[in-house]
């Protein structure tokens, strides 16, 4: 009982607290405040996901041998992904697979409302599933755990879902910043990938909260960049041609993980038992990491190694026994690690880990820069690129293409490598790779998902406020129903009761079978010889099109626009819900314009 009133007592202090503030400190200000907290937490859970990683990896592999065969490569993966598949069964009880994806959707159609238990649940499971060499990344879980530290903050203090909406996009900005230490790159995958949009207010709360997030991560892991690089071989203006096909190349991978990864999402999605999945998954995931040790976790250890131009150490840990300077050993066996990679990440993320596509697009970047200029030098025409550039461009290449956002890609390669002085090849590399796989694929690998069930957000304001209406809250329902068996008297009779011009006719199990118009009966409904004669049957209409409950708000106007019609009947199952019209989606359109798209 004590505990009760402490806990009512708490709340009535916090929510006087929360009124006084919305008298007293505007929204704008206490936004630039807010987002500060929020990119504080989420740059320390980045920290805490990094730490837990490390040590759970570290623990695991630190007896493991570099010149031979190791054995329990076999058996970690698929432990990771059963402890992860019981934590997040009866423990979080709620899918949290596809991070990014999942915050796109709360964005577009939860009003960027997360919930509690999002903010540790993916910093958890990831943790599991990337130690125990699930070969995924960290990044698409600590955007989830950001996005859900800002909405939660947001939620505590009743902000409105606009700055809700800023304050998710707030929390993803910091977590990228956090686990990477790239400001820059934070604040603009939220511009590119989350899609929110670049307006004086959304600009300076992310830009605090991406610099709020990359301070925590520096002071507790100092100033060196996320990967060593030193550009110990300058890039001249000559390899501009081979850096063109490196980008042509990037975009032309980029497009193969995204199809194998959606591929492969497909037929797991078709295996119905989890233990069946956990098998699948875990013997593919087990088989690649023992046969290709570079694809345990993240994978970092593998691009460091390339970009310190330590080539030979991607062999370490595998039973082959031939010699490691073969050029041809080496050219198939990173080949072989390159196109394995997807089949990796999906298999793991099938089998029911939780973990993202942000560091295997890095991955396969790095391996793919560095195997194209490997070949070229190896083919003796007379041109010698450097390894370590192209391994770098390489990843600003494909992750371009993979995530569809050119400039973080740019930005987050140079500030996590400090490879600033190859900016112009990167931005050649990155942009390339991004126009080739727009010719054969308008969506990331985010956004995909949800574009087939039209629920995407996207930087065109129209669409996106039809994505966030839904047909639901613009339905009427005060039409009055008549049925085809009905006399014209008691057509009439309906008619002086009711305010519409408009009937719908049903039948006994409410399908609808057509509409009456007041206009078409106008003529005869005062004609009493006509009264027992006629009936609904005879003069209803039937209706240009039907509109489903389930529809989203773009398919219905596109509906409208083809009709010609003014309002339009909803059904759902067949059975008649009501109406819908063009004025009221026009107002409440105008509504959701002004209440999220204003500056």
């Amino acid at each position: 009982m004590a505990y009760k009133e402490r806990h009512n007592r708490l709340t009535d202090s916090w929510l006087k607290f929360v009124i006084w503030r919305e008298h007293h400190i505007k929204e704008r200000t206490f936004l630039i405040l807010l987002s500060l907290v929020v990119g504080v937490l989420c740059g320390a859970a980045a920290q805490l996901l990094k730490y837990l990683i490390h040590l759970i990896a570290g623990t695991l592999t630190a007896h493991f041998s570099s010149t031979n065969e190791n054995y329990l490569y076999l058996v970690y993966p698929v432990v990771g992904i059963v402890l992860t598949v019981l934590f997040v069964k009866y423990v979080v009880k709620e899918n949290i697979a596809h991070g990014v994806t999942k915050v796109l959707y709360a964005i577009s159609r939860r009003k960027s409302r997360l919930k509690v238990r999002n903010m540790y649940a993916s910093l958890i499971s990831s943790s599991i599933t990337i130690g125990f060499g699930g070969s995924v990344g960290a990044e698409g879980p600590i955007v989830y755990t950001g996005a859900a530290i800002g909405s939660n903050v947001g939620q505590a203090f009743r902000m409105s879902p606009k700055v809700l909406m800023i304050l998710v996009g707030c929390g993803a900005a910091a977590g990228i910043a956090g686990i990477f230490r790239a400001p820059i790159a934070g604040m603009l995958f939220t511009l590119e990938v989350l899609m929110i949009d670049f307006t004086g207010m959304t600009v300076m709360p992310l830009l605090v909260s991406s610099i709020s997030g990359a301070t925590v991560a520096y002071i507790l892991e100092g100033y060196n960049a996320e990967f060593f690089f030193a550009q110990s071989e300058p890039y001249f203006t000559s390899r501009i041609p081979w850096t063109i096909a490196l980008g042509v190349v990037c975009g032309l991978m980029s497009f193969y993980f995204t199809k194998v990864m959606f591929m492969m999402e497909s037929m797991f999605r078709k295996i119905k038992a989890q233990w069946a999945k956990i098998i699948i998954g875990g013997i593919i995931i087990a088989v690649l990491v023992f046969v290709f040790p570079p694809l345990y976790g993240e994978g970092y250890g593998a691009i460091n190694s390339l970009l310190d131009g330590n080539v030979e150490a991607i062999v370490n840990g595998t039973f082959f026994y031939v010699d490691r300077h073969s050029i041809w050993f080496l050219t198939l066996f990173i080949a072989a690690v390159t196109l394995m990679k997807a089949f990796a990440t999906s298999a793991t993320n099938g089998a029911g880990g939780v973990g993202g596509t942000f560091a295997p697009s890095l991955f396969v970047g790095a391996l793919t820069g560095f195997l194209f200029a490997f070949i070229i030098n190896n083919l003796n025409i007379g041109v010698e690129l450097s390894q370590k550039n192209f391994a770098l461009m390489g990843m600003a290449g494909v992750m371009s293409g993979v995530m569809h956002a050119p400039l973080m890609a740019i930005f987050l390669t140079a500030e996590m490598t400090g490879g600033y002085q190859l900016f112009l090849p990167l931005l050649i590399v990155s942009t390339l790779a991004y126009f080739t796989i727009q010719y054969f694929s308008p969506y990331s690998i985010y956004t995909m998902r949800l574009a087939k069930a039209g629920d995407l957000m996207t930087h065109q304001k129209d669409k996106t406020v039809l994505t966030m209406l839904k047909i639901g809250n613009v339905i009427e329902t005060d039409f009055k129903e008549v049925h085809p068996e009905m006399s014209l008297k008691e057509m009439v009779d309906v008619i002086s009761v009711s305010n519409r011009n408009l009937f719908p006719v049903t039948d006994g199990e409410g399908n609808l079978k057509g509409v009456v118009l007041l206009d078409d009966i106008r003529n005869i409904m005062f004609r009493t010889d006509l009264y027992p004669k006629m009936h609904v049957s005879r003069f209803m209409a039937a209706v240009p099109e039907v509109i489903d409950v389930n529809m989203p708000m773009e398919k219905v106007m596109d509906i409208f626009d083809k009709t010609h019609a003014w309002n339009l009947p909803v059904v759902k199952d067949g059975k008649y819900v009501g109406f819908v019209s063009k004025s009221k989606i026009f107002n409440s359109y105008r509504k959701v314009l002004r209440h999220f798209c204003d500056d």
